[in-house]
């Protein structure tokens, strides 16, 4: 009967019978050294499947976590044959210890070999769970809390990566303080008598990437760019509402650093926005017009600056704006208005004409929608349509319209230089402190021109030609570099020139980055507001600002 079994088999493309079914069927006329063969044999299977089983596991483990499907296909061959084995050599030692008929068992075995139901007999006798045996729902419970278990690993591994690449976006944090610059209105002796109108930033300078998210058109020749984390999520810095943000561009194979304001209120999280007005001139301001489009990467350090303004310094607050100066004044209003700050805001803003109004319909808009916000707009002359407002500069007549109790009030002014100084002169005629007044001027608003790095000429002390020329000498000790200081140069242009390595941002004497201590010598310094209290007593200098009618020598 086995022969013609085995026949039957062969025919049906199956293997034949496995060495124990054999056994298993004559069982009960073996002798005792036949029985303790079949054991033996039995256990050896159960063995030899429980190794293809591990075997199978570990190799599926391996191949989920490098996604080879191949290999998966052969791990679950191994894990299939691993089961059949440890089930023949189970069926054998149930067979030989067992109450049950050896041959139902041996039949029952065959029967799962080749995919056929089970007896009734056995149906009665053995309890399934899912209509499998609780040995093959228990394997299969495990293998699945084992895949889960992978799964649930690799998941952790995906997010270590993505914060990773987070952290990676952001190259990180510098660990000191922004120096927290002093009002340019204010003599030397006046610096540390602000009183509540000096609000000290205390967020960390950022150095990383940020993409451009869109590019909106304000005005002919402005252009406000939404800049996003590329991670997604959050920024990577908190910055407060009249800061600014130095970006880097590349230009003639050199970084190009420029200074902007951030326009947008530090309540949006996901975002911020730089306002820039292209100058012909403007080595940045042109590439960021005229070269950067949606999706692109640029570079930023920041934020800095203490042109700022949270309304906790006072209930009451005049932006005096001209031109695109009005960018830091806008983040202030934004800020205090996401808050439903409920103290006075008003905008005097000045423009050339109509046309040339930056956030008009957005002004419009909050006007309308908020009772404490006044916002009154002068142009010079007419554009292509007539302008319903007031005409000329800002004067004295239409502050005190404006304004009520103006002396009492805190008051920011951004803009041109000129612009500045003679506003400066109207509200110091009409009885408002010099103490309640800030101002905040970069780059073309100084009169000064975007310069692009000079190619670095590294010099020695020794026989400079600054000496033949009669000129003062730089000497930079760290980088035992030094060249000549004319008087149209500061000690930052000519590190620039020699390949000297000092930080900076705004070159305006503000953000306080470029400071560097004097060693030997005496400076002046046209602005002094990025100084930090006991500065000067340190010898401390701002070297975007310092120039010098003697050697000098500087560490860096």
């Amino acid at each position: 009967m086995m022969e013609g079994m085995g026949d039957m088999m062969r025919q049906m493309g199956v293997p034949p019978p496995r060495e124990l079914y054999p056994s298993l069927m004559t069982l009960p006329e073996l002798s005792p050294e036949k029985r303790a063969e079949v054991e033996a044999s039995a256990h050896d299977r159960m063995a030899s499947g429980t190794d293809l089983m591990t075997e199978g596991l570990d190799s599926l483990a391996n191949s989920l976590s490098s996604n080879d499907y191949e290999a998966m296909q052969q791990a679950i061959a191994l894990l299939h044959e691993g089961m059949a084995r440890f089930d023949s050599g189970l069926a054998a030692h149930r067979a030989l210890v067992g109450t049950n008929d050896p041959r139902t068992v041996a039949l029952d075995w065959f029967r799962s070999e080749m995919g056929l139901p089970e007896s009734p007999a056995t149906r009665r006798i053995q309890g399934r769970i899912l209509g499998v045996t609780w040995f093959h729902f228990w394997v299969m419970l495990s293998s699945a809390l084992f895949v889960v278990t992978l799964l649930w690993l690799q998941l952790l591994k995906m997010r270590r990566a993505s914060r990773l690449l987070r952290s990676l976006t952001a190259t990180g944090l510098d660990a000191g303080v922004l120096p927290a610059a002093q009002s340019s209105a204010q003599p030397d002796n006046q610096q540390h008598k602000r009183g509540v109108n000096t609000t000290t930033p205390t967020t960390q300078r950022w150095y990383g990437q940020l993409r451009v998210g869109r590019i909106f058109q304000e005005t002919a020749d402005v252009k406000t760019f939404r800049l996003i984390n590329p991670a997604g999520g959050h920024l990577p810095f908190d910055y407060l509402p009249g800061q600014f943000m130095t970006v880097m561009v590349p230009s003639g194979g050199q970084r190009v650093r420029r200074s902007y304001t951030i326009a947008s209120s530090p309540s949006q999280r996901d975002y911020i926005e730089l306002t820039v007005k292209h100058a012909p001139e403007g080595v940045v301001s042109s590439h960021l017009h005229s070269a950067v489009h949606e999706g692109d990467i640029l570079e930023f350090s920041g934020p800095a600056g203490s042109f700022v303004f949270t309304g906790r310094e006072c209930k009451c607050i005049l932006l005096i704006a001209g031109g695109v100066g009005i960018t830091p004044l806008m983040s202030v209003l934004r800020y205090l208005l996401d808050r439903s700050w409920n103290g006075d805001i008003f905008l005097i803003y000045g423009c050339h004409n109509p046309d040339d109004i930056i956030f008009r319909e957005e002004l419009d808009y909050l006007q309308r929608r908020h009772p404490n916000l006044q916002v009154v707009i002068t142009v010079s002359q007419d554009g292509e349509t007539v302008w319903p407002g007031p005409h000329g500069r800002i004067t004295k007549e239409l502050i005190t319209e404006t304004v009520s109790d103006l002396p009492s009030r805190y008051i920011h002014i951004c803009g041109p230089v000129p612009m500045m100084e003679a506003t400066k002169q109207l509200l110091a005629e009409l009885g408002v402190s010099q103490e309640r007044i800030k101002t905040e001027a970069f780059g073309p608003a100084l009169g000064k021109e975007e310069r692009l790095p000079k190619a670095a000429q590294a010099r020695t002390p020794e026989g400079s030609s600054s000496e033949r020329a009669g000129l003062p000498t730089v000497t930079f000790i760290d980088s035992n570099k030094a060249g000549s200081l004319p008087p149209d140069k500061v000690v930052l242009d000519v590190a620039e020139e020699l390949g000297v390595d000092i930080d900076y941002s705004c070159r305006s004497g503000i953000c306080g980055v470029c400071r560097v201590k004097l060693l030997s010598g005496e400076v002046s310094m046209a602005v002094e507001d990025g100084l930090q209290p006991g500065d000067k007593e340190n010898h401390i200098i701002l070297a975007c600002q310092a120039s010098a009618t003697s050697d000098i020598s500087v560490k860096a």
